[in-house]
């Protein structure tokens, strides 16, 4: 049995790209000997950590990974997010060891930290839908966090180290997306080796709903770029009656929305478990995303589909690639009213019943066990 080794970086809060690297492990577990390596930007060591933030690496990182290699003796070592604990300082210590890499990149915002000037960010367009950067955040440096200068000027020091591990060839690149690889292509940053896998995920369709709920759903980061604003305004437009938007998660905006939006169908529920996420997927009338962004996989969305549970969202980025051909919920990247025309499906209980079927038979077929082992070990070879 091939030995295999994970790394990742946990985020401070639960996300989408947390979970679907658990759903894999789970998977390959049964098939390699497998070990873990996590990280988590939890534990601060203030020497250590203005190193890293200055060089991209951390010292720390590195032995432990060396450690573990020297001990294990994997075959084939698998990377998910190195922001900023595992740091690009295991890089290194693969490329030294001749050991086989695939880096799985989970989103596009490599892309946004590779220059100082916003004006090279932004290119022709006004907003960034890589990371939601925009001209009215700084016309000229690159503030790719609002909150903070320096944070922005070192995170974009790591993201030039990090866009040549990307352009490096002697790690195998792991994409989500046929969209991001063509992404990849057009932007000149890469062209070889280059592998779509797309995230598999874990969803016990182990009972059926008697009664839907009248609610739809946002489960998420509350953050401007993930355009909760946009849908809480296209919900109320609409005037659905009777219906409630429900609202999973925490992020920058979560209070000014808060306070904002004090209405009885506009419902918070801050941080929820991903078990309890699931629950009210399966009761819910659809789910809904207006992301600004150039997404990869959302797994609130792939989740959904498992469960039958018909999808709303944005035409932009890959997200069309998980959902059947023609798909009519899908809506034009921030225009209200053609949002406002898809939530209005929420009154045709039988068109979203057939919808759900539907995304149920696709996603099944596209993201089962059987072929993401398959493609896993077609690249790992």
């Amino acid at each position: 049995m091939k030995k295999l080794l994970v790394v990742h970086t946990n985020y401070r809060i639960i996300g989408g790209e947390d979970i679907a690297v658990k759903n894999e492990i789970k998977i390959l577990e049964k098939h390699y000997d497998l070990r873990t390596l996590y990280f988590s930007n939890e534990n601060v060591n203030i020497i250590d950590d203005f190193l890293t933030f200055f060089t991209g690496k951390n010292r720390r990182s590195k032995k432990i990974l060396e450690k573990i290699i020297d001990e294990f003796q994997p075959d084939l070592v698998y990377v998910h997010n190195t922001w900023y604990k595992a740091s690009l300082a295991i890089f290194s210590v693969l490329k030294k060891k001749n050991i086989k890499t695939l880096l799985k990149i989970h989103n596009f915002r490599y892309n946004c930290t590779r220059y100082f000037s916003a004006s090279k960010h932004l290119g022709n367009q006004n907003e960034c839908m890589g990371c939601g950067f925009s001209k009215s955040k700084n016309k000229f440096f690159n503030k790719y966090f609002v909150e903070s200068y320096l944070k922005s000027f070192f995170v974009i020091i790591y993201g030039k180290k990090y866009l040549k591990i990307i352009q490096d060839e002697v790690f195998n690149v792991v994409l989500l997306t046929d969209f991001h690889k063509n992404f990849m292509y057009e932007n000149k940053i890469r062209t070889k080796n280059i592998s779509v896998i797309p995230n598999v995920l874990s969803v016990n369709d182990t009972h059926n709903v008697a009664e839907k709920g009248k609610y739809i759903i946002y489960a998420g980061r509350m953050s401007v770029e993930k355009g909760v604003d946009l849908l809480i305004k296209a919900f109320l437009d609409c005037e659905l009656k009777d219906i409630s938007l429900k609202l999973v998660g925490v992020g920058p905006i979560y209070n000014s929305l808060k306070t904002k939006y004090q209405s009885d169908n506009i419902i918070f529920l801050g941080e929820k478990s991903n078990q309890d996420v699931l629950e009210m997927i399966n009761k819910s009338l659809a789910v809904v995303s207006a992301t600004r962004l150039l997404e990869g996989q959302p797994t609130l969305l792939s989740e959904a589909s498992f469960l039958g549970v018909p999808a709303i969202f944005p035409s932009n980025g890959g997200i069309e690639e998980f959902f059947p051909k023609n798909y009519e919920l899908s809506f034009e990247n921030n225009n209200n009213k053609d949002l406002q025309k898809k939530l209005m499906v929420i009154n045709d209980p039988k068109l979203l019943k057939e919808i759900g079927s539907e995304n149920k038979e696709y996603i099944t077929e596209k993201l089962n066990e059987k072929i993401f082992l398959e493609n896993f070990e077609s690249v790992s070879k």
